[in-house]
């Protein structure tokens, strides 16, 4: 089965599965386009089923990010791009995924973005 995501002014609004067959005798006459996704690709990486290895074969990735509804599709880089989380997040070219202005911390601890102070405040079990 495949992944097809419904795009109408740049944005994905429904995410089906179907076999690509299916699109040979579907007739949908509401505006839009369906385009073709995988459910396993993110960051421009195909990974295996249910799983964070990546697939041998990286023929599979495809559009950069798996669909998902509100995210938005950027023809110039046949890719489906994430709803971008913060302001200050900027689009990195090769994952078309956002990243934060100031890298996470790696000490293992749990951060959370703070938008008003513009980086990252340790989860404490206190709302920050």
């Amino acid at each position: 089965m495949s992944h097809f995501a419904k795009v109408l002014d740049g944005k994905v609004v429904q995410v089906i599965v179907a076999e690509i067959e299916f699109f040979d005798t579907f007739v949908d006459t509401s505006p839009g386009e369906w385009i073709q996704t995988s459910y396993n690709t993110w960051g421009g990486v195909h990974y295996q089923p249910n799983s964070n290895v990546p697939s041998e074969d990286q023929s599979k990735a495809l559009r950069k990010n798996g669909a998902g509804i509100g995210f938005t599709y950027d023809r110039q880089r046949d890719a489906f791009i994430p709803p971008k989380p913060y302001p200050s997040w900027v689009l990195v070219e090769e994952t078309c995924l956002w990243a934060s202005p100031v890298p996470e911390p790696t000490d293992g601890k749990n951060y959370i973005w703070n938008e008003e102070i513009l980086n990252w405040v340790e989860l404490t079990g206190e709302t920050p």
